[in-house]
């Protein structure tokens, strides 16, 4: 993904996390969940875990074990 997404999302992901997230990961996984709950319960740690799942966690990684035969 290019850096200029990359930029687009961490600034959704600062107004209103779970938008950040959902665009990154979709509306149905376990990190929109998350981002979700942790917004509501507070706003801070809604975004620091937003930045967080678009920073750090990689969508084709982590969907790609889940689909393995082995």
């Amino acid at each position: 993904m290019g850096g200029c997404a990359t930029f687009c999302e961490i600034l959704i992901a600062i107004l209103l996390p779970p938008l950040g997230v959902c665009l990154r990961h979709g509306c149905c996984s376990v990190e929109f969940c998350i981002c979700l709950v942790l917004t509501i319960l507070g706003y801070i740690p809604g975004i620091i875990y937003a930045l967080y799942a678009i920073a750090c966690l990689h969508p084709d990684r982590i969907r790609g074990d889940y689909y393995q035969l082995d």
